[in-house]
């Protein structure tokens, strides 16, 4: 079969790879789109140790059953979409109904071979049926909304009316709709990039903040009577950012980080988050459920993709993620057809 292969650090090739050969419980699918993930784009750009070559990368991803086991609830043709996260179902954490922090999980393109190919072999426990009246370049974005959904259920309890999502790539959009769809909260978005804050401001945000301009804690605090935001997203991940949304944050508020560009973070006063009493959540990966209201989201036209995702065959792979990599201008989000 044909594949987009990360042979080594810093290659990237179409090349021929051996058809996937399906174990105990799994089906194998043709895929029909999955989507780059910043987290891709760094693996690659920083030779992470978390995506080591020879690999096949992809785990946003849609497609056709071809192949299932006898017994199987899915039958050949069905259209399915698939988490990214494989869970064991049997450790302590599986058990208390928090699988995507299974103990013992695995990631497609990182763990085991992912979706960037023509095909690729699923585990039945981590499929959901893909309604047809849904492109395949939306349904591939099911993962991705789910994580948006993920974080929404995280500080749901705490009603927030004004929220701040710093980051307009593909994951602060999709966070930004899903706080929308989800919730009554005005959402303001701060990028970098004018063009994805057209995008964000396109897609539902209720005011724009150009990050080189203005700071976001200080509009939070304008729009608040001097309070600041009731939950802030932090969806780049860098030492600064999270930074920022931590000083953005109201007393009382909270913060999720879901970026993952930095993993170390300097210089944290941890006083401004024990005596305002700031909560601080990291969100990882979504759950089934979470997945399936991102489904039912795209289904019932809530979520707009379209007009921000650029679709590329599989011969064009490596065009695509190089051109995600440089992330110029309205390069935001591809997908990839095999």
């Amino acid at each position: 079969m044909k594949s987009l292969l990360y042979p080594a650090h810093h290659a990237l090739e179409i090349a021929e790879q051996p058809m996937p050969v399906i174990g105990v419980g799994e089906a194998l699918m043709r895929v029909a789109a999955c989507g780059i993930c910043g987290s891709e784009l760094e693996s690659y750009r920083h030779k992470s140790p978390r995506r080591s070559p020879p690999l096949i990368m992809g785990h946003e991803f849609c497609g056709e059953l071809v192949e299932v086991p006898a017994g199987s609830e899915f039958k050949v043709g069905d259209k399915v979409v698939c988490n990214a996260l494989v869970a064991c179902g049997e450790c302590v954490r599986c058990k208390r109904g928090e699988a995507h922090l299974c103990a013992k999980r695995q990631i497609f393109g990182m763990h085991r071979m992912g979706a960037f190919a023509e095909y690729v072999n699923v585990p039945l426990t981590a499929l959901l049926r893909w309604d047809a009246k849904l492109p395949a370049s939306a349904a591939c974005l099911a993962e991705p909304l789910g994580n948006g959904v993920h974080v929404v259920n995280l500080v749901r309890s705490l009603n927030p009316q004004n929220v701040a999502v710093i980051g307009a790539g593909p994951i602060g959009l999709l966070v930004l709709q899903a706080f929308k769809a989800l919730t009554d909260a005005n959402v303001v978005s701060a990028d970098l990039s004018p063009q994805r804050l057209e995008v964000a401001q396109r897609v539902g945000a209720s005011r724009v903040v150009h990050a080189r301009e203005e700071d976001i804690a200080v509009v939070g605090r304008e729009l608040t009577d001097g309070e600041g935001f009731d939950v802030v997203v932090d969806a780049v991940g860098g030492s600064f950012t999270k930074k920022q949304a931590l000083a953005a944050a109201r007393p009382g508020g909270a913060v999720v980080w879901i970026g993952l560009h930095e993993n170390n973070m300097d210089g944290l006063a941890t006083y401004d988050i024990t005596l305002p009493e700031k909560r601080v959540f990291g969100s990882y990966a979504a759950t089934q459920s979470d997945m399936q209201t991102a489904l039912d989201l795209m289904v019932a036209g809530k979520i707009e993709s379209a007009s921000w995702v650029d679709e590329y065959p599989l011969d064009r792979g490596v065009e695509a993620f190089n051109r995600m990599l440089a992330g110029v201008g309205y390069d935001i989000k591809a997908v990839v057809q095999p």
